[in-house]
């Protein structure tokens, strides 16, 4: 199993078949989160509110996800019309769809909601948290998800942000509460930070600058990987 997810923040869905491009030879790519802002909950505006319409015309059409013999797609719901945007993104063929905690109003009815119409066979849900917000806010609907990502930036909706480390800490507490919850983290994670965060029991590795501007993507992505075996998980 991969410990690194390459993210994607895009601005249409020829762009999304560009940057999968660059995972084409890489063998431990079978995730990619697909990072969805709509320019109120989080900003800037990110594909598919860059392109109205084109999201609903592929559903339409029936056109699926590309590559979905051999990759998954999480999304990573920043806004919120998360609802809505799930059923869309779920029709298209992704199976794992992350909410933002501060976005939703009512978290266990949005879950409830979803999984009625969805169910868990083939969709796994996650509750994503923000730097600045109190591990009290997801803990009641623990048993309601399948994981959990904490926000490594302080401002999410952009790329290439600096790491915050007080996301240590907030991964530290929660595992130690609740070791049994999958914890990823998301946004400025870089080879020198992962290594604490999967020390501290992070099990996947959302990435997303530190892969794409490298000089040597696969390389990147397989110096990350290794810290599986150094580490255990």
């Amino acid at each position: 199993m991969s410990l690194v997810v390459p993210a994607v923040l895009l601005s249409s869905h020829k762009d999304l078949e560009e940057k999968l491009a660059i995972f084409a030879d890489i063998p431990s790519v079978d995730r990619v989160q697909i990072d969805v802002v709509d320019g109120n909950f989080a900003s800037p505006a990110s594909w598919p509110y860059t392109v109205p319409g084109e999201l609903s015309g592929m559903i339409t059409d029936g056109e699926m996800l590309p590559e979905l013999d051999h990759i998954e797609y999480e999304i990573d719901l920043m806004c919120f019309d998360a609802e809505l945007a799930a059923g869309q993104w779920l029709s298209i063929g992704a199976s794992r769809l992350t909410f933002h905690a501060e976005s939703v109003r009512d978290i266990s009815r949005l879950l409830g909601s979803t999984r009625q119409c969805f169910g868990d066979d083939c969709v796994e849900f996650g509750l994503a948290l923000n730097i600045t917000s109190d591990l009290s806010i997801i803990e009641p609907y623990i048993s309601q998800v399948s994981y959990v990502q904490f926000m490594g930036i302080a401002s999410i909706g952009r790329q290439g942000q600096a790491f915050d480390w007080r996301v240590f800490e907030k991964v530290r507490v929660f595992h130690e509460r609740h070791p049994e919850i999958p914890m990823q983290v998301d946004g400025g994670v870089s080879l020198q930070n992962a290594k604490k965060l999967v020390a501290l029991g992070v099990s996947k590795l959302i990435i997303g600058s530190a892969i794409l501007r490298a000089s040597d993507p696969a390389l990147a992505i397989a110096e990350l990987e290794s810290l599986q075996s150094t580490y255990g998980v």
